[in-house]
């Protein structure tokens, strides 16, 4: 289960390459990794003994500390190359998160006296974060469903996505936390979604990546020729 986690969050590096590489946001949205952050936050902070019992969940620390790693180093990279516009929207959202998780925290930790309302409490709004997480992806679908691309949704992370909520759900069940089984039972049937979409708009994706080929070769062909007209 954690090496399909860290495999899932490790292909998120890609997407760092391609923005870094290309210089530009293109058409990524940075609103599903800002839900991602406030839930790997919230989770590790879930499975750490002062809400948990003992080391119970700690599964849940190894995987999340590395999502926050990653998920604030994208958000990073996302503001250096995003417009003026987009980054104060981006920082505001990002804000708006840190000061949630904030708040839950300071509240589990001071308001409540046992692991059991502490889970509760942390585990509820963790199950908000988680569900709103499965379903951020859904404005890479709208964009996809609209330009019929699946250019900004990857398979990989879509199909690790759903092995990954798959085994998370196993896991709360064995486990006996819902606070685990639910955000997954939202994120299969969401990650077998994406996988359909996939499917269906994945030739348009390669024609257009066949195009895109050819025209670069043709323009290269054109340049050497007007070259070789220059020279003679």
């Amino acid at each position: 289960m954690q090496l399909l986690c860290y495999f899932m969050l490790h292909l998120c590096i890609l997407t760092f390459c391609s923005i870094i590489r290309k210089k530009s946001t293109q058409e990524f949205s940075c609103v599903p990794y800002i839900v991602a952050l406030l839930n790997c936050l919230l989770y590790t902070w879930y499975g750490l003994p002062i809400v948990s019992c003992g080391w119970e969940n700690f599964s849940l620390i190894t995987i999340n500390s590395l999502g926050i790693l990653l998920e604030s180093s994208f958000i990073i990279i996302y503001l250096c190359f995003a417009s003026t516009r987009v980054k104060a929207k981006v920082a505001a959202m990002t804000t708006a998160i840190v000061a949630v998780f904030g708040v839950t925290s300071l509240i589990s930790a001071f308001v409540f006296h046992n692991h059991h309302d502490r889970k509760v409490f942390v585990g509820s709004i963790g199950l908000v974060a988680s569900v709103a997480m499965y379903s951020s992806p859904l404005v890479a679908v709208k964009q996809v469903i609209e330009m019929k691309s699946v250019k900004y949704m990857p398979f990989y992370l879509s199909f690790f996505s759903f092995l990954a909520s798959s085994d998370w759900m196993v896991y709360g069940i064995l486990s006996h936390d819902l606070f685990l089984t639910i955000p997954s039972l939202v994120g299969c049937p969401l990650s077998m979604f994406q996988l359909g979409l996939y499917c269906k708009y994945r030739d348009t994706a390669l024609v257009e990546e066949v195009t895109h080929k050819c025209d670069v070769e043709m323009n290269e062909e054109e340049t050497k020729h007007v070259q070789l007209v220059t020279v003679v």
